[in-house]
């Protein structure tokens, strides 16, 4: 269903109105598009404190296509306007130095270009040394905050690091159209000893790599096939039989394949293997239900359906094709979690325990996989996405669900798409254990 109220606010009648009554105006996001795959400008690099980091080669990449104005380098904020803009901050170590991302920042923020990027570097929390984690902490309720109070479409994330050559692909994503809907986030960046070198053609990274999709014949599912296939991966998509027909239509259109089967069969991981008996890159957890209830209203089978498709098939399937050697090294494993896992959501008791369970797995198994397997784990978190189901939501839970974040508005399955895609690159390897919320920064949860 169209965001009428965002076509409103894009008309000179409706910016007027909305200004005047003080409601939300929400920018027209711009995501990836074939003829427009990347941010086109200046890219701001600043300083906080002592940094060891050399940015500037990660920074120059060709596939960004900005122009680096590297740091200590002037720019006339009067007269051009940063599309992007990397603080670096990882030499952050006390409260005198934390003032120093305030100087930084507080003359450029105006002039972030509309859809602009903010991404703000940091370190690890040190436990030996309490002013350094303190205020590194910090920084992650200033990015927060930020966020939530620059507008016109424009994000803040931090990124927290040691290794800048291992946050390439990182870089990449965030400082790209790919990653419109999601801001206010903390990603983690190992220092790249997983790192198995990045793709030869960073416009198709999966090439030559199988993705399986659960969940596949429409909605989010269908979206994230799609934006794996584009990125150069042979997909194979998994849905319920019921949905064969769908499932069909989907990976004909993709050059992929269909696997029409029940996740939450018990021998599901091996009729997977046995579909894939030369092995899998990426796998992609995205099947998942809604019985919502509240829970004294709330009939056992409900819980029970809930948990199994959300979280039992999750677990179960993800440790079989491990075990078994399905999963390739270097390969992905993608969940699909929840804001409701984890702010929380009224009748959902069942909906978000099953993904707060999916946190509480990547969070585990992330470092273990790696280290056993060679393969990471992260999940996506979506917000309020514009699907059929959320279109079926009545108007006035659905206009707040959609107003209330930073973007002031409802998420595409694609931004989800997208992020997948970032976590399923091979040039991710550093990422690991990671959750990230592609909500728009909702105003819900951490």
């Amino acid at each position: 269903m169209a965001d009428r109220y965002l076509s409103l606010t894009g008309t000179s009648p409706g910016r007027f109105l909305t200004r005047r009554l003080g409601l939300p105006q929400p920018a027209r996001l711009r995501r990836w598009s074939a003829e427009q795959p990347s941010l086109q400008g200046r890219l701001l690099h600043l300083t906080a404190g002592k940094s060891d980091l050399d940015l500037a080669p990660v920074l120059a990449l060709a596939g960004l296509d900005l122009d680096l104005v590297p740091a200590g380098s002037a720019l006339d904020l009067s007269t051009e306007n940063p599309v992007a803009v990397v603080l670096d901050a990882t030499g952050v170590r006390d409260v005198d130095t934390l003032s120093e991302v305030h100087a930084a920042l507080h003359p450029v923020v105006r002039s972030v270009a509309d859809s602009g990027r903010i991404v703000v570097l940091g370190s690890p929390p040190d436990p030996t040394d309490h002013h350094q984690a303190a205020v590194q902490q910090g920084l992650e309720g200033f990015v927060r905050s930020l966020g939530k109070e620059i507008g016109r479409g424009r994000t803040v994330n931090l990124v927290r690091l040691t290794d800048a050559r291992a946050a390439e692909s990182t870089f990449r994503f965030l400082l790209s159209p790919r990653s419109a809907y999601v801001g206010g986030q903390v990603i983690e960046v190992g220092d790249g000893e997983a790192e198995k070198g990045a793709p030869a053609d960073w416009s198709k990274p999966l090439a030559g790599r199988t993705a399986l999709v659960t969940g596949a014949a429409r909605g989010i599912g269908e979206a994230v096939a799609a934006t794996l296939a584009r990125d150069g991966a042979r997909v194979v998509c998994l849905d319920v039989p019921a949905a064969e027909a769908d499932l069909a239509a989907v990976a004909g259109r993709l050059g992929g394949v269909a696997l029409a089967l029940d996740i939450t069969a018990d021998d599901a991981g091996a009729r997977i293997a046995d579909a894939l008996p030369e092995g899998l890159d990426v796998l992609v957890h995205n099947a998942g239900i809604t019985r919502d209830r509240r829970l004294v209203n709330m009939p056992a089978e409900r819980w029970s359906s809930v948990l199994d498709v959300n979280l039992a098939s999750v677990l179960r399937t993800t440790d079989a094709l491990l075990a078994g050697g399905t999963l390739r090294p270097g390969g992905r494993v993608v969940a699909t979690a929840s804001i409701a896992g984890i702010a929380g959501n009224a009748g959902q008791t069942n909906y978000a325990a099953s993904k707060a369970g999916i946190v509480g797995l990547v969070r585990a198994l992330g470092p273990r996989a790696l280290s056993e397997y060679g393969v990471t784990v992260n999940a996506v978190a979506p917000g309020f996405i514009e699907t059929r189901m959320t279109a079926a939501v009545p108007l006035f839970i659905r206009e707040a669900g959609r107003r209330m974040n930073s973007l002031s508005q409802g998420g595409l399955p694609v931004d989800v798409a997208e992020t997948t895609a970032w976590f399923a690159s091979p040039g991710s390897g550093a990422v690991n254990g990671q959750v990230v919320r592609v909500c728009g920064q909702s105003l819900l949860g951490a």
